[in-house]
């Protein structure tokens, strides 16, 4: 017997130690096993993925919702600004207007006061002037009662 046959038999001996032992179920076991446990793998990162595609997703419309609420923000203090803008001018228009009025009545009143002090100024003058004519042509009694009833009427018809 030759070493060929020796190591035909060894095999064949092999293999059936192998089928009884159950190797080839257990080697397909394993790889089901594996096969298995891949699957979940792929599984959990398939679901993983779909997490995180829809937190990406949230956060982009939080994103989008915090840049409209910003642009609304900035909108509505533009408005503010024109309208303080527009009540800060009105009530700078108000106050110039009053003092306007302030300073137009201020001066009436100085108009008013010059021109009774004119004219009392020119019933003085005009009451002197009578004075000194009166006692150049008239004299005496006569005189006295016209200069004083003269002094009188102009004072009263001045005032």
């Amino acid at each position: 017997m030759d070493a060929t046959f020796w190591a035909f038999v060894g095999l064949v001996l092999f293999f059936v130690v192998m089928f009884w032992v159950k190797v080839p179920g257990k080697i397909g076991a394993a790889l089901d096993k594996r096969a298995d446990t891949i699957r979940n793998e792929l599984d959990e990162a398939r679901k993983l993925r779909e997490e995180a595609q829809a937190l990406l997703s949230e956060y982009q419309r939080k994103r989008h919702e915090a840049e409209s609420e910003a642009e609304a923000i900035v909108a509505e203090a533009r408005a503010e600004a024109e309208r303080l803008t527009v009540e800060t001018n009105k009530a700078l228009e108000d106050m110039i207007a009053r003092r306007t009025r302030a300073a137009e009545d201020k001066i009436a009143q100085a108009e008013t006061a010059a021109i009774a002090e004119v004219r009392a100024r020119a019933a003085d003058i005009a009451v002197a002037a009578a004075e000194q004519i009166l006692k150049a042509k008239v004299q005496d009694k006569v005189a006295d009662d016209i200069m004083a009833r003269s002094i009188d009427q102009v004072k009263a018809s001045l005032n």
